[in-house]
């Protein structure tokens, strides 16, 4: 392919649409005002865009991030222009929620999302002592379009259902997991096991979103290109 045709090939295809696949891992986001983006996932942006790190509020923000590391995860970008987002090479998800649909998402698998939707971060008491790395959850309540992200094709499960805590990446917010410790499984295949712990989800009428992979150790830091300034115009916080 000549050098020209790559240049077309691979552009940007703008659309109507504020949130918009360029392909199944980087999403395109057309910013007039302001949106939410994690941290460290900017991989390029055109316009006139600023960041400025963002944390649930209050004391519990504050101690949620001492704890977990994910108080700082969320980054707010505003200006105009286009925002382009990736997380490490994994599939892009947009969802568009009513105003009445809540989403509890794995803090490390939020993308962006429209500041019209509503969100915190809480802390899953009931299974904190798991080795799921996923005790911190982002809920994210409606109206608005939010991105997550996945290890390949989700599948999307209807509950009741237990699942494995490091492939279950959100759940819809009229359900509720219960950590579950099957002991047969266990002393068949070892103390170490990741299923050895499973997520049980027992109310109907929910569903839950699982990705075909096992993410026993997700990057929670933050880190990324945003924590240093990105060039004129540009002030960015550091997300550490």
């Amino acid at each position: 392919m000549d050098l020209d045709k790559f240049v077309d090939s691979h552009g940007p295809q703008e659309t109507a649409e504020a949130f918009e696949l360029e392909s199944s891992k980087l999403l395109d986001i057309a910013i007039d005002g302001s949106v939410m983006g994690k941290a460290g996932s900017m991989i390029g942006y055109t316009g006139d865009i600023s960041f400025e790190r963002k944390s649930s509020g209050g004391l519990k923000g504050m101690l949620k991030k001492k704890v977990s590391g994910e108080g700082g995860v969320m980054m707010r970008a505003e200006g105009n222009g286009h925002l382009y987002l990736a997380d490490a090479g994994k599939e892009v998800q947009i969802l568009e929620l009513d105003a009445d649909d809540e989403i509890s998402v794995n803090g490390n698998d939020v993308l962006a999302f429209e500041e019209s939707v509503t969100w915190d971060i809480k802390m899953m008491n009931s299974i904190a002592g798991t080795s799921s790395g996923g005790q911190f959850n982002v809920y994210l309540k409606g109206p608005g379009h939010i991105a997550i992200t996945t290890h390949g094709n989700p599948l999307v499960v209807p509950t009741p259902v237990r699942t494995d805590p490091h492939a279950t990446v959100a759940w819809s917010a009229n359900v509720s997991p219960s950590a579950n410790r099957d002991l047969n499984i266990k002393s068949f295949l070892g103390r170490t096991s990741g299923e050895t712990f499973q997520l049980e989800f027992a109310e109907r009428d929910g569903f839950v979103i699982l990705q075909p992979y096992e993410e026993a150790n997700p990057d929670q830091s933050g880190g990324g290109g945003e924590s240093a300034s990105t060039g004129q115009g540009v002030s960015v916080s550091d997300f550490l």
